[in-house]
């Protein structure tokens, strides 16, 4: 057990500094974003295992050679069983800090989840005020603002496309049709979810290259997955006049010039939008995260493509992230495989 506790210690270093470092400069990842962002789930939840189970594992080591006939041994100690004594200040200590990092991490993902949730709430019911559903454009609505804006509003009782007037009478059919396919990209992807979980493990754990890299990241690559589902629908040029309209009428927002109007600090939730500014489930703040405009990654890649990752290239990245997933839980299963 012991062996295994050092080995997940290991691999939660090297997956909270070096490597998120190393991925978050990496050029391959804009050819082929869905494979990047399955390597960054993997390397948040091997990270989240392999240090929760580094000191669970060190701290029932005393009790079994593996996780399960450990948990059997703690289980009778807490039931008055013998066997406290094996136990020392260290192992209680670790154990301590294991259960506190895991209850951690799972309170910081429920209360995000929850503000979330509050945010969009209130979000709706100041379009409900604010605006009126497209004769046109099934799903969505139009604000009556000048300045050119487009976002998502995911809901699990039905997700909305906010437009603004502007927008609509900046653009032709073709650049709004590619508008509102790289919005719905993102409700029909439920790009809300990825975002929630990263933002969450950036609350949680805000001192971590890994949290903080992961969320920059995942949001430019939920961009381009968006930009990649418009092109199936509209040409290059068009989508990049429309992108470059929208994003030249960042501020002020519609919903955010109302509020300002009623002297209200609403706190809104805007994850994804090729035009609004971005809060990517930030509790207590509005545009917690930085507008989502064309970034220089995004715009070369729009006016310069590139071809997409070779498949043995995709192939060795999903290996690599399916890897990293297993070998914390079998450290934590079967430790004695890996002595």
């Amino acid at each position: 057990m012991l062996t295994a506790s050092y080995l997940l210690l290991g691999l939660a270093i090297i997956l909270a500094w070096p490597a998120p470092i190393v991925l978050s400069r990496a050029h391959w990842t804009s050819r082929s974003p869905f494979t990047a962002l399955l390597l960054w789930q993997a390397i948040a939840l091997a990270g989240g295992l392999s240090m929760i189970g580094a000191f669970l594992v060190w701290g029932l080591s005393p009790l079994g050679d593996n996780l399960l006939s450990a948990l059997s041994g703690f289980r009778g100690i807490l039931a008055g069983e013998p066997g406290a004594a094996l136990l020392t200040v260290v192992h209680v200590f670790a154990l301590s800090t294991a259960l506190l990092l895991g209850a951690h991490l799972v309170f910081t993902l429920l209360l995000t989840a929850y503000k979330v949730t509050r945010q969009r709430a209130r979000h709706r019911r100041l379009l409900a005020l604010l605006s009126g559903p497209s004769a046109s454009i099934p799903g969505t609505v139009v604000v009556e603002h000048q300045a050119p804006v487009a976002y998502c509003l995911p809901g699990f009782n039905g997700s909305l496309t906010v437009l603004s007037r502007g927008l609509l009478d900046s653009l032709d059919e073709e650049g709004l049709r590619g508008v509102v396919a790289h919005e719905r990209a993102h409700l029909d992807q439920r790009h809300d979810l990825l975002v929630l979980a990263f933002e969450s493990w950036n609350q949680a754990l805000p001192w971590l290259p890994t949290s903080r890299l992961a969320r920059l990241a995942v949001q430019e690559l939920i961009e381009m997955l968006a930009d990649d589902a418009a092109l199936e629908q509209v040409s290059r040029d068009d989508l990049l006049r429309s992108l470059v309209a929208v994003s030249s009428g960042m501020d002020p927002s519609p919903v955010g010039a109302v509020e300002a109007r009623l002297g209200d600090a609403v706190e809104t939730d805007r994850p994804h939008g090729t035009g609004a500014r971005e809060s990517a489930a930030g509790p207590g703040r509005a545009a917690a995260v930085p507008p989502s405009q064309l970034s220089s990654l995004r715009l070369r890649r729009l006016l310069s493509p590139v071809g997409e990752l070779p498949a043995s290239g995709r192939a060795t990245v999903m290996a690599t992230a399916v890897l990293l997933v297993l070998v914390p839980t079998l450290a934590l299963v079967a430790p004695g495989l890996l002595n």
